[in-house]
């Protein structure tokens, strides 16, 4: 719609319910994240100040939010992503959904990263109940590994159980990102468009990176830190990251 006075162009009613449930999520988030957020901050600054690396892992369009923590402006460059091409749905949709389901698939990734107690696992995953993240979880604990599960309580609670357990079952802290089931929030009566998990992920990520920002002053470890590549000195700035991460995450 169109202001005749001004000229502007005003949000029709489906665009200000979907922005209205979207800020809705975002606070019913922020009431019940407690201190989740603050506690798998500071597993991941154990993991840096001991050394280690921050292992990134999801399947399908989770795949999204592993793409935000990796070479990110502003992110750790300590992140590794743990993935394979058969779980991205840019390499066959039908193909990443069975990947995922697949019983093995994730101890199979885990052998093959290989992470370690001076690491920290991160896993997302809003059903929490596939084969894959559920796997990856469950191994890296086994080996003492500390897990930071980013799921959708509710979402996991109305999944097809598609493995006997679900990943906030074997995690160190768990990151509720509330997406509601089926990930859809529009039309309000009978929801079936406008997906809300990435939103909600990435914004948890970045309040994690926030609170990890002031543990790390706080403590005085320095953090590795991406600059964006495209602004003045970008490059320059990042080539220390690539000599001191590269021997050690070969996706760099």
């Amino acid at each position: 719609m169109t202001d005749e006075t001004t000229g502007h162009h005003s949000p029709g009613p489906a665009r200000a319910a979907v922005a209205g449930r979207f800020r809705g999520l975002l606070d019913d988030l922020d009431r019940t994240s407690g201190t989740a957020v603050a506690d798998a901050a500071t597993l991941i600054l154990d993991a840096v100040a001991a050394g280690g690396l921050v292992y990134a892992a999801g399947a399908g369009h989770s795949l999204a939010m592993v793409c935000e923590t990796i070479y990110r402006a502003g992110g750790l460059a300590c992140v590794r992503p743990v993935w394979a091409p058969e779980i991205l749905p840019l390499n066959g949709a039908t193909a990443s959904t069975a990947a995922e389901r697949r019983p093995g698939s994730g101890l199979a990734m885990v052998e093959q990263v290989k992470p370690g107690p001076r690491d920290v696992v991160v896993v997302f995953s809003t059903s929490g109940r596939n084969p894959y993240p559920v796997e990856i979880a469950q191994e890296c604990m086994a080996r003492g590994v500390p897990v930071v599960a980013v799921t959708s309580m509710p979402a996991s609670a109305s999944a097809t159980a598609r493995s006997s357990t679900r990943l906030a079952d074997h995690a160190t802290v768990v990151l509720d990102t509330r997406v509601p089931p089926g990930d859809v929030v529009h039309p309000p009566e009978s929801p079936h468009t406008a997906a809300v998990s990435t939103v909600l992920g990435a914004y948890v990520w970045a309040l994690l990176l926030a609170e990890l920002d002031e543990q790390a002053a706080a403590r005085g470890v320095s953090l590795p830190r991406w600059v964006s590549a495209n602004v003045p000195g970008g490059d320059e700035a990042n080539r220390l990251n690539f000599t001191r991460y590269g021997g050690r995450i070969p996706e760099l």
